[in-house]
């Protein structure tokens, strides 16, 4: 009897030595997995994106993953393609040809390179892409010849035919891409960040020595001069700056980055702020970023992967192989900030909050319409399948009758 108790025992603690194992791999990090089992309820099994509905329009501790550069891997290792990109070990660039011919169909950091200057935005993009393509024998194409894709114009609601389509994306949140269109038109995409955390994601980048004197600016023809643009620092980077350091400086440009990146800085006279009093600018800077976002074919935000990867499919009638992840912890994960440097951040980035503000407005518009045309095509193919059932009865008792 005694044995059998040592038996039992031996037993119990055996089972809690293997469930605190497994406990460090399901729960490696401070937020543990099993406490979203949630997820598996009946209600989140019906529509797995129902989880991202919670996740916080603004700003919490902890920090989303996964922006532009992780959607442009995506795109060169995880999309469903005849021709899969080709990516080799060591190397940054993937080679991403149509099947069976040497013709380039994607505009990428991941593909081509910085094509257009580091981190180029909307309005370096808009003037450099066509030229660039250009400049490529490869994809020197006649039309007939080109890549067709089905294509969701910017506005949800409005139907069109299957076309080539053109996108941009970019690194952290400006991986620019592209798919091609007859005569060289393209459509452009984004992905979107809140802004308190795309703000100390950069911050934390800079700290570890992170420097964009590759980028060139370009706008109206020509780089800013220093006068325009001065510099944050002096050395050769701004490692180990603190984050009231980066937020005390005037000429920062992670300050409002969205919408600088996203609107057409010629209006404003690019980086020349004497050509227009600074509340016209900024007015002028948001709406056109505004009507730039509207008019793209696709955009995505990091707080909501599931969703975008969703839309993505949705609009180019593509899949990904994988499903998108929403982490919660990235690099910057760490910074712990009170409520007034909070304020403070929001307040440097006020153009980039209500850009963000229309942006989640518009994204989960495109979302429902698309989630409503899915059910609509769902409920007509019933409805098809019932009436052909039906006929196939009505058959089967005539012949019935017929026989008897």
């Amino acid at each position: 009897m005694e044995d059998r108790s040592h038996k039992v025992l031996l037993a119990l603690v055996m089972l809690f030595l293997f469930a605190v194992i497994v406990l460090q791999y399901v729960c490696p990090g401070t937020e543990c997995q099993i406490l979203r089992l949630r997820a598996l309820s009946p209600a989140a099994a019906a529509d797995p994106y129902r989880a991202e509905d919670e996740t916080p329009a603004r700003f919490v501790p902890r920090f989303n993953k996964t922006g532009g550069t992780t959607f442009g891997r995506h795109l060169v290792r995880n999309i469903q393609l005849e021709q899969p990109c080709e990516c080799r070990a060591g190397q940054k660039k993937c080679t991403c040809h149509r099947p069976g011919k040497r013709e380039t169909w994607l505009f990428s950091r991941f593909s081509t390179g910085w094509s257009c200057g580091l981190h180029a935005d909307w309005t370096e993009l808009t003037n450099c892409v066509p030229s660039v393509v250009d400049s490529k024998k490869e994809v020197r194409l006649r039309p007939s010849r080109w890549l067709f894709l089905s294509s969701q114009e910017s506005s949800p609601g409005r139907n069109t035919k299957a076309k080539p389509v053109s996108a941009w994306a970019s690194s952290q949140m400006w991986q620019h891409l592209r798919f091609m269109k007859q005569c060289w038109n393209f459509y452009y995409i984004t992905i979107l960040r809140d802004p308190v955390s795309r703000y100390l994601s950069e911050w934390r980048h800079v700290q570890r020595g992170a420097t964009w004197k590759a980028s060139l600016h370009v706008c109206d023809g020509r780089s800013p001069t220093t006068e325009e643009l001065p510099s944050c620092y002096t050395g050769d980077d701004w490692s180990g700056c603190s984050l009231q350091e980066f937020m005390d400086c005037p000429y920062n440009l992670a300050n409002n980055r969205q919408v600088r990146m996203l609107s057409d800085l010629s209006l404003v006279g690019c980086y020349n702020l004497s050509v227009m009093p600074e509340e016209q600018r900024n007015k002028v800077l948001l709406d056109s970023a505004k009507e730039n976002l509207k008019r793209m074919a696709f955009f995505g935000l990091t707080e909501f992967q599931r969703k975008t990867q969703y839309l993505f499919e949705k609009t180019f009638n593509m899949n990904f192989i994988s499903p998108f992840t929403q982490y919660n912890s990235t690099r910057a994960s760490s910074v712990e900030i009170d409520e007034q440097t909070q304020q403070r951040i929001e307040a440097l980035n006020f153009l980039d909050m209500e850009l963000y503000d229309y942006a989640k407005d518009l994204f989960l518009q495109r979302y429902q319409y698309m989630r409503q045309k899915e059910h609509q095509e769902a409920r007509r193919k019933r409805q098809e399948q019932r009436k052909i059932l039906r006929a196939k009865q009505a058959h089967l008792r005539e012949q019935g009758e017929n026989s008897s």
